[in-house]
């Protein structure tokens, strides 16, 4: 599926028709790395959902960490604060690896395209959003031990879905991914800058670390060591 701006006017509508179609810096018409417009929109596309999907994870879990809720299994460790930030910077250092690794494969699994047999990259006419299936390729590709559910739609619930609920399904994604992403904006700019959302003031904890340097030395050097950075 091939994307124009006509497109994406028309998905705007359906999104937010008070807003409509709204894009400053012209993005829709762009050609980013001599690429065509339409294969642009299909990388713009994936961009806002996976942001989207992350945002809305990292609200919940901003809410859950700042109620000092922990689950019975967690990664072992030394947690004295119920600061979100500065819970992260408490995990051990083998974790911190284990987890930014995990997610490098999750992206290196939804970059792989029809050239191993799976589905057509986003910006080669594949659905932006789409998350390449374990279950589905595990044979086809060998992997090395069965994977019993998929990141996405673990319990095959939207398999039940009419084509209609499925639609609607999707435009709520992005919307929820939207004002999750302003939702989280906003926790940080207040724990950086007491009172700078005031609907926030008194209820985020400040937090005196450095969000763009979310690693400890140590990773940052296992990391930088790996990918041949100083």
């Amino acid at each position: 599926m091939h994307e124009t701006k006509a497109d994406l006017e028309s998905l705007a509508q359906q999104l937010n028709p008070v807003v409509g179609f709204y894009d400053p810096l012209n993005l829709a018409e762009a050609e980013f790395w001599d690429q065509s417009n339409e294969a642009t929109i299909g990388f713009l596309r994936q961009a806002e959902i996976k942001h989207g999907r992350v945002a809305m994870a990292a609200f919940v879990g901003y809410c859950v960490h700042a109620q000092g809720i922990q689950f019975p299994a967690h990664i072992p460790g030394t947690y004295t604060t119920t600061s979100p930030a500065e819970l992260w910077d408490q995990v051990p250092t083998n974790a911190q690896l284990q987890i930014i690794f995990f997610i490098g494969f999750l992206e290196f699994w939804s970059e792989l395209g029809e050239r191993v047999g799976l589905a057509p990259h986003y910006m080669r006419g594949g659905k932006p959003g789409a998350f390449n299936s374990f279950k589905d390729n595990q044979k086809a590709l060998q992997l090395p031990h069965p994977v019993p559910f998929d990141l996405f739609d673990p319990f095959s619930l939207s398999k039940k879905k009419s084509e209609e609920q499925k639609a609607s399904g999707r435009l709520k994604e992005i919307n929820n991914g939207r004002l999750a992403m302003i939702g989280i904006f906003g926790f940080l700019a207040e724990s950086k800058v007491p009172g700078s959302v005031p609907a926030l003031k008194g209820i985020v904890q400040a937090y005196d670390g450095d969000y763009m340097a979310p690693l400890s030395p140590q990773v940052t050097d296992v990391v930088g060591t790996l990918f041949g950075s100083s």
